[in-house]
């Protein structure tokens, strides 16, 4: 069995009025894997999966989910995905189990109320079975989409902005909800705003802008590659201006002049540091404490996206 359950070959999406919304996009996917997609709104996530799932049909390229072509082999390879979209799209009359067990059969399921049944209990659905979706708070709701998406169990799921505008409890309820699909096999996409969900759960991150894939990197990988080191001097006695000396380390000021700060590539063969500490010394400027810390993962998306791309 191969490795890769979702390939993407050269996807382009143009729209009637002119808009390039994806342009050559390449992309493989991983079993088992969670993979996030970064972007900021327009960069092209939601059309990137909407067209996976067969909402929107490519300009050109094509698209294979477990060997199976997403155009011309429709039908199974759309039984293999879930979608949990961005917005509300149920029947608000509805009961939970219901919606649930209709969004089964819909891929030919039987109704197999014990899959079911542990679906809404693993969602904190199973006592909200019987109410009415109009009945439910905005989590609840959104729950229901999920259980939606994996009713007929589907071994690729996408989250599309999964937890934006839930409180922050719920978010973290809805991050352990997708490790947990995650060791029972289920390979997840998510796109989002929320950089520490990126960080906090995918194997591996995209970045996407304007329609292109900027690139696709292992998490820790790309931190590591792309990740800045900064370096805060607690000055002694605070500085007007940096001395012309010092000008080769591009240092700032900050906190009102009580503060040197370096920025450094922390995989470099010299870091400078070394070199600045020895010249701080000669100039008699003195310090109390030094303190190190890296980048996080959205200072990385912030410099890739401001770039418009990243060097290999």
């Amino acid at each position: 069995m191969s490795d890769t359950i979702l390939a993407v070959r050269g996807v382009s999406k143009t729209y009637g009025s002119g808009q390039r919304a994806l342009d050559a996009v390449d992309l493989d996917i991983r079993r088992g894997e969670i993979f996030a997609l970064l972007g900021p709104n327009g960069a092209g996530k939601t059309t990137l999966i909407s067209v996976v799932c067969g909402i929107v049909t490519p300009s050109s390229g094509t698209i294979t989910v477990g060997g199976h072509d997403a155009i011309a082999d429709y039908k199974p390879a759309r039984a293999m995905i879930g979608l949990v979209p961005q917005e509300l799209s149920v029947d608000m009359f509805e009961t939970v189990m219901a919606t649930v067990r209709f969004s089964r059969r819909l891929f030919g399921r039987s109704g197999h109320d014990a899959y079911l049944e542990q679906l809404l209990k693993d969602l904190s659905l199973w006592d909200k079975r019987d109410a009415k979706i109009m009945e439910l708070s905005g989590g609840m709701k959104r729950r229901v989409l999920i259980a939606k998406a994996l009713s007929h169990e589907p071994d690729l799921l996408f989250l599309d902005e999964p937890t934006a505008g839930v409180d922050v409890s719920l978010r973290r309820d809805m991050w352990k909800l997708i490790g947990s699909l995650r060791e029972r096999g289920v390979t997840i996409i998510l796109t989002t705003h929320y950089i520490e969900e990126a960080e906090e759960m995918a194997d591996r991150v995209g970045v996407i802008n304007g329609g292109k894939l900027l690139l696709v990197e292992e998490k820790t990988a790309l931190m590591k590659k792309l990740g800045k080191r900064e370096m805060d001097i607690a000055l002694t006695d605070p500085m007007d201006a940096v001395p012309a000396e010092l000008v080769e380390w591009h240092l700032t000021l900050e906190n009102d002049g009580h503060t040197l700060r370096y920025v450094f590539d922390a995989q470099a063969e010299r870091t400078g540091i070394p070199s600045l500490l020895r010249k701080l010394a000669e100039l008699g400027i003195g310090f109390k404490d030094l303190e190190t810390s890296k980048s996080s993962l959205e200072d990385i998306f912030v410099d890739l996206v401001k770039t418009k791309g990243v060097a290999a």
